[in-house]
């Protein structure tokens, strides 16, 4: 941390240093050449006078209460007596630099998710097919995810993940997951690999996704699940809704993964549905009661979420449209 030495005379600035040993004096005229995310103690005075934007502990007389309250209002971190600091200064510093660096954090929070959202795929042109899509976070990072991509003329594949937990951690899995997929050319070779780069690197996390690739000519979808529920619906006009099941653990819980191939085709005006669970949250009942009420609203295409949910939410609609 720096201290920044006083434009005028204090008589107890030795005493201040010699309790702040670690901390680097510098010289005001000097300030910009200094990292401005490091803190940095100064003179109450120095501080209102010149405005600089480092972040700053400002150190005041005991008869300055007005300057500290100034200070405060613009932008300090916390306000000391020259004569009378903390009982243990160099604590309260590492307190007082630890949250400030949560609070950065914090304040970076808005970025990351607009970066991670770019990472969403772009809209893409289909022959005889619309992709539709929502994506929901909880709050500001997803562990949700999908993603969808042409691997020749005729063939799109495609995938939803919901990676375990909330936070920074899982939305980094997502954007890992992001990079990788390129790779792999059919769904249950994706999931095989996912599975076993998140087992050899013991990531704390597990997944669960439905991977499928969508034949544009045969209307033909080979789909895979490691886990996912809810399951995929396939809507049909003036059908029941079918919906679709198949067994596997979730990814980085075994080695040993065994995925299942499903095949289904879609008729005319058919909607291939995937969802995270998040979408269920949004209603009452037991988990099967959910679900009913998820499909209903997903058959008369009213599902909208409300601002703000209780679990990331996001949903991938494959609509056949000839």
């Amino acid at each position: 941390m720096y201290f920044i030495q006083p434009t005028r005379d204090i008589s107890y600035l030795e005493q201040v240093i010699d309790a702040l040993p670690e901390v680097q004096m510098i010289f005001l005229e000097d300030r910009e050449l200094y990292d401005p995310t490091i803190i940095t103690i100064a003179d109450v005075h120095d501080y209102l006078k010149y405005k600089w934007s480092l972040p700053t502990i400002v150190l005041a007389l005991e008869n300055e209460g007005n300057e500290l309250a100034q200070a405060w209002e613009q932008g300090a971190l916390a306000g000391w007596i020259w004569n009378k600091l903390p009982a243990n200064p160099v604590n309260a510093l590492k307190k007082i630099d630890a949250q400030y660096k949560r609070n950065q954090d914090s304040r970076d929070l808005p970025s990351a998710a607009d970066l991670q959202k770019r990472l969403l795929p772009n809209p893409i042109d289909l022959t005889n097919y619309k992709v539709e899509t929502l994506f929901q976070p909880s709050a500001y990072l997803s562990g949700d995810w999908y993603d969808y991509w042409k691997i020749s003329d005729k063939e799109v594949m495609f995938y939803l993940a919901d990676v375990s937990g909330h936070g920074v951690t899982s939305s980094l899995l997502t954007s890992w997951m992001a990079a990788f997929h390129g790779r792999s050319k059919t769904p249950r070779e994706l999931i095989k690999k996912l599975n076993g780069m998140l087992v050899q690197e013991n990531i704390e996390k597990h997944i669960t996704m439905i991977a499928g690739i969508l034949n544009l000519e045969t209307h033909t979808i080979k789909w895979s699940s490691a886990g996912h529920y809810p399951p995929p619906i396939i809507f049909e006009p003036n059908e029941a809704p079918k919906i679709l099941s198949t067994s596997s653990f979730p990814l980085g819980l075994t080695e040993e993964l065994e995925v299942q191939e499903q095949e289904c085709i879609l008729t005319k005006n058919a909607r291939f549905i995937i969802c995270s669970d998040g979408a269920l949250e949004l209603y009452d009942g037991g988990l099967s009661e959910q679900f009913a009420q998820l499909v209903n609203h997903l058959q008369n295409q009213s599902f909208q979420a409300p601002e703000h949910v209780a679990d990331d939410i996001a949903i991938l609609s494959l609509r056949r449209i000839i």
